[in-house]
Order: C-alpha cells, then structure tokens, then sequence
C-alpha cells in the first residue's frame, strides 16, 4: 500500500499521522486538590483529504446517551478506510458528568457560555478551551444532546434551516424530525457559526438513562452525516423511507392543575387538535382533569415524571402541515431493525441496552 502523503493531525501536544488513530487527553485544569482534569479526545485521521467532523456529548454532565453513541461509531469497522478526520470527545463538561450534573461547579451552563475567554468564569473558560482546541480545527459538527431530569425528547434535529448547507446536514441524518432552531446566544451552535462551520444538534432520550431507540437513531445519524460528507462511500439507496416533518415552531401543553398524571400519548404520535394526551387527578381520583391538544402537529417531547404541579410543562407538541404526512415519517422510523446498512453486521452481536 502506498504510503499517504496527507498531512499530520496536530491536537493538543499530540500528532496523529496520516492513517492512524489515537486517544489525547487535553487537560483542562486542576480541580481544588490539585488533581489534574483532562477532556478526553479521540482522533481518527484518515489516509485521504476530507472534512474534519467533530461529534461531541455531555456538553451537559447529565446527558449520557450520547457518551454511549460516541462508543458506539468508534467500534466500528468502516470507520478503517474513513476520509478526512473524525474527532470523537464523548465527555465535554468532565466536571457535569462526574457530579451527574447539567452544569459545571460554578453553576453555569456550559451550553451558555460561548466563547468567553481564557480569563472568564469556570464554564467560560472551558467553552473557550473547546472552541480553540476542537471547533476551530472542524469544518462541520453535530453536537449529542437529551432532554432534560424527568423530560424526554423524540428523535429530533435542531438545526438552522435558513442556511442551505446545515439543511442538507440535517436532512442527511435521518431521523423523522427536524426542528428549525435559530442561534441562541452563548450557545456552542452560535459560537461555532462565528467560524463558518456549521452545527448538528441531535436531541433524544432524558438525562441521566439510556434509551436504546435514541442510542441505535444516534449512531445511524452520524454515519449517514458522514456518507453526506463523503466521510464515508455512500450508499446505492438510502434507508431513509419518508421524508422528515420540519416543525418551525412549537408550544407545550401544561398542566391545568396539580396532581399525578397518567399519560395517554408518547412522544412520536401525531396529534389533532382535541386529541386527548393525559389525565390529571388527585391521588383518590376525586377529581379528574384531562389534557387536550390545543394544535395539530407532533409530540417531540415530554414530560416522564407522573406528579406536576399547576403550570408544569408536559406535552412538548411541534407544529407542522399534515398530520397524515408527519403520522407517515413517524410510522417509518424504526431505529431498532434500522442501522446503516453498511454497519449493520459489525454491531449486530451487542445486545441493547434495556
């Protein structure tokens, strides 16, 4: 085989020859103790010219199920004959997913904190450390997210689909949702917009547990985001059945009253104005209140916690044109028999997670 001519890979103090894969670990800083901190990196860099794709998790310390699709992607095989870079960094916020914490020490939300600076808080530090060490390295991203304790997110991408390419990325993913989502201040999507690369954010599952559908989504999404990029051959025909429903704008129904609820519909069912979501009683069902869907679209999220009180967010419902054609690309999706057909046979003998 010739050797490549490619270029090294510089992260960090490491160099990653042209062909080979290594982890890096970047340290951050020292906590109170003096014990040092590092982000851990993993970089695979191709023998071939290609994009540099970074996909990150935990950037919020309680949101775990990417840490698990990241672990997923780099056992498999077809990632040995990859184009371009692939930098992996499963844990973003160390300190969040050690303490099984949204935030950072400082209280901050590191998701907030974009870009700040080498002298800024705790969280604006680190989101400077990031920005400098793996986003300005990258030419495109997608960032692994859940809902938050006790709220579930369906399958989604949350993308800028005023920007042609970004639509393409999100289209590419495969997942029956997008959500059209403008740069929010501080964020890392908006941050990285700054430097021309544009970002995925991919929402499933709760904080803190595993979900098996939004694992297996995750993992098909980031190789058919590759297959877009070229990282990866594409396929003869692709696998995506429907085309997915684009929700631009949402509302939460919430609880008219206190009580303990029993949820009729899940995230993922398209809903009609009147439908009936849930039920809300006292624990003797004296009195009983039930909650109705005030719009047509589909439930990309919710909450999992059956106690609320008056005012809680329960039903997150996407609005969108056609409830047949968004029950359509819902029905289709079947993440469980559904991984990239050209990864399929590599995976197949790890059992799911329950």
């Amino acid at each position: 085989m010739t050797k490549s001519t490619r270029d090294q890979f510089e992260i960090g103090e490491a160099v990653v020859a042209a062909g080979d894969r290594t982890t890096v670990d970047l340290p951050i800083m020292h906590l109170s103790t003096h014990t040092p901190v590092d982000m851990p990196v993993h970089v695979i860099h191709g023998r071939q010219e290609g994009p540099v794709l970074f996909v990150c998790a935990a950037l919020h310390g309680d949101e775990i199920n990417g840490v698990e699709i990241i672990r997923r992607l780099l056992q498999l095989s077809i990632l040995k004959n990859m184009r371009g870079t692939l930098l992996a960094i499963p844990v973003v916020n160390v300190f969040g997913f050690l303490a099984q914490s949204r935030y950072l020490p400082d209280r901050r939300d590191l998701n907030r904190s974009f870009p700040s600076s080498e002298q800024g808080s705790m969280a604006g530090r680190l989101a400077d450390f990031f920005l400098s060490e793996i986003v300005a390295k990258a030419t495109h991203g997608i960032d692994l997210h859940t809902g938050a304790i006790h709220r579930t997110n369906f399958p989604q991408v949350r993308a800028d689909l005023d920007d042609v390419e970004t639509v393409a990325l999100a289209r590419s993913f495969g997942v029956p949702v997008i959500i059209n989502a403008g740069l929010r201040e501080g964020s890392l999507r908006a941050a990285a917009g700054k430097f021309g690369i544009p970002i995925l954010v991919y929402e499933a599952g709760e904080a803190l547990r595993y979900d098996e559908m939004s694992i297996r989504a995750g993992v098909n999404g980031v190789i058919r985001t590759m297959r877009h990029l070229g990282m990866l051959p594409k396929l003869r025909s692709s696998s995506s059945k429907v085309d997915p429903v684009t929700v631009r704008s949402s509302r939460w129904e919430r609880a008219p009253i206190s009580g303990v609820m029993r949820a009729l519909m899940e995230p993922g069912t398209a809903v009609r104005r009147g439908d009936l979501l849930g039920v809300i009683s006292d624990p003797f069902g004296a009195h009983e209140v039930e909650v109705r869907s005030r719009f047509d679209g589909i439930i990309i999220g919710g909450a999992t916690l059956p106690v609320v009180n008056e005012g809680d967010a329960l039903f997150h419902v996407g609005l969108s044109e056609g409830t047949k054609a968004s029950a359509d690309a819902l029905d289709a999706f079947e993440p469980d028999d559904d991984y990239d057909s050209g990864a399929t046979a590599e995976i197949a003998d790890e059992p799911p997670v329950v």
